[in-house]
């Protein structure tokens, strides 16, 4: 029974126990000073004094010793004995006094009630059972020894009643409370849960968020916001200070919230962004949330949709080109096949056929790009996979056509597709020896490689020793369709780039002196250990 007492660990329990020993020490105190001051005697008729000083003293003695020794218990079986302690002293204390007619009975009544805020369940009732027995049995006890009426045996009945009534009360209170306070916890855990989640979320949009109070001090500002303007932090500074040309654009807005605010060039990031601006209506300090977007992403993201819709029209096209051109690349070859053909026509059907193969190429890669496969990424080894990969090119190429293999020292392991990953080195290679037999009688093509110093993560570079790429078709050489040979399609670096980035990798052109460098950037790489 004494295990279903509940342990006081929280603040509110250890409040109400020092209140329960402010209490007992009040009521000690004063019945000290009563029985000091012989004011028991003319209020209490039926004392036993010489008893009730006795009592009085023992009690307040008791409870200093309680409160020294028991200031901040937190066992259940320590609080039970210093109730039940208390009100078998209390009982005492009201035989001494004379029974119901002293007011020691209402004390009981506020002993017990405290104790069960301290106790819970059957031992709470027990506290209250001990001291409505005390009272009737007393009372009862008291009636050999003086005359009594039966008012007197009803007040007793009522005063372990209202033991009894106080007890039930108090825990019902109690449940009731711990009920509030448990909901309003979990209540106050799920704010916090939503907050956390909403900065977390703050944080990871790609679109930059920034709160500013009505003297334009940066209040909020997330990752990407920090990002898009070059600045690492913002908290609590003027914007004024770090973009002038974002403040001309909201002015403008506050002006006339209807038009649309143009774009603005940050100058530390080089990036161009839209912004938008919402007036928090709510915010007591007239608050301005604005909206950073990257416009080369809002473009990126224009192109994709626009090459996926192209690339479902020309998949169309291109299943209703492919058949008649079959059949004019198998006519001119029957024709060049005839022996009545003078030179000049037989070249005149060796064009058709040219222009047929190159036309066919064009539209098997329309045809790749549309119905490209899953990619289905493999744990892969770079530098075996490598060598066996040039070795097999070096018995297809031709005597014109070189390759040469470095490798450095690192870990070479990657997620991604060896299919794939063929077909962008075949693109790769084949633009390599095309750009190095212009300027060179042997085309050479270098692949190297290494571990990024920085990154740690796997880099395949191919170089060549061409001409290179003129500045101003750097920039155009991964869309689509663009070319700077009259025999190229322009899908060839597009396709390599897709291929790539579906696996978690990138290609970049970087230029150097004499010659082109397409890089391969692989993921998952680690340092070794």
């Amino acid at each position: 029974m004494i295990a279903e007492a509940s342990s006081p660990g929280s603040k509110q329990a250890q409040r109400l126990l020092r209140l329960y020993h402010l209490y007992r020490l009040s009521v000690g105190i004063t019945l000290v000073l009563l029985i000091s001051s012989n004011m028991d005697n003319q209020l209490l008729t039926f004392a036993n004094n010489d008893l009730l000083r006795s009592g009085s003293w023992l009690y307040l003695v008791l409870n200093i010793l309680l409160v020294v020794f028991l200031e901040n218990t937190r066992r259940p079986a320590q609080l039970f004995s210093l109730t039940l302690v208390d009100v078998l002293l209390l009982c005492g204390l009201f035989y001494a006094a004379g029974g119901v007619a002293s007011a020691i009975g209402n004390l009981l009544i506020v002993s017990v009630a405290i104790g069960n805020t301290l106790l819970r369940g059957r031992i709470g009732l027990l506290i209250a059972a001990v001291a409505a027995l005390g009272i009737v049995g007393l009372s009862f006890l008291q009636s050999f020894s003086r005359p009594t009426s039966p008012s007197d045996y009803l007040q007793a009945g009522t005063l372990g009643a209202l033991c009894f009534a106080a007890a039930l009360l108090v825990q019902g209170l109690i449940r009731r409370l711990e009920v509030s306070e448990h909901l309003a916890e979990q209540r106050a855990s799920e704010v916090i849960g939503l907050e956390a989640l909403n900065a977390l979320i703050l944080q990871r949009m790609r679109t930059g968020i920034l709160v500013l109070d009505d003297q334009r001090r940066v209040q909020l500002a997330n990752h990407s916001a920090l990002s898009l303007l070059g600045q690492e932090r913002l908290d609590g500074e003027l914007i004024d200070d770090y973009s002038p040309t974002l403040v001309e654009r909201l002015q403008l807005w506050l002006n006339n919230p209807t038009l649309r605010p143009q774009s603005l060039k940050i100058a530390r990031s080089g990036l161009e962004l839209q912004p938008s601006f919402i007036a928090l209506d709510q915010s007591p300090h007239h608050q301005t949330l604005i909206f950073l977007e990257d416009l080369a992403q809002i473009a990126q993201q224009a192109q994709q949709l626009k090459l996926a819709a192209l690339g479902r029209l020309t998949a169309g096209i291109a299943h209703e080109i492919r058949n008649p051109l079959g059949a004019v690349s198998h006519a001119a070859q029957l024709l060049q096949e005839s022996e009545e053909l003078n030179g000049a026509d037989r070249r005149l059907t060796q064009i058709i056929q040219d222009h047929s193969q190159r036309m066919n190429r064009v539209i098997e890669n329309v045809l790749q790009l549309s119905r490209r496969q899953q990619t289905t990424p493999q744990r892969l080894d770079l530098k075996p996979w490598l060598e066996q990969f040039v070795a097999e090119t070096r018995e297809a190429a031709t005597e014109r056509q070189q390759i040469h293999l470095r490798i450095g020292m690192g870990y070479f392991k990657t997620l991604m597709d060896p299919n794939q990953l063929t077909q962008v080195l075949d693109n790769l290679l084949r633009n390599a020896w095309r750009h190095s037999g212009l300027t060179h009688e042997t085309a050479e093509v270098w692949l190297e490689l290494f571990v990024d110093a920085d990154s740690q993560l796997p880099v395949l570079e191919v170089l060549d020793n061409g001409p290179g790429v003129a500045p101003d078709q750097q920039a155009h050489l991964f869309e689509p369709f663009f070319t700077t040979s009259t025999q190229g399609t322009g899908l060839g670096l597009y396709l390599s780039r897709e291929l790539c980035e579906s696996n978690q990798a990138r290609l970049d052109f970087k230029p150097r002196q004499g010659g082109g460098c397409f890089r391969i950037t692989f993921a998952h790489g680690r340092k070794q250990s």
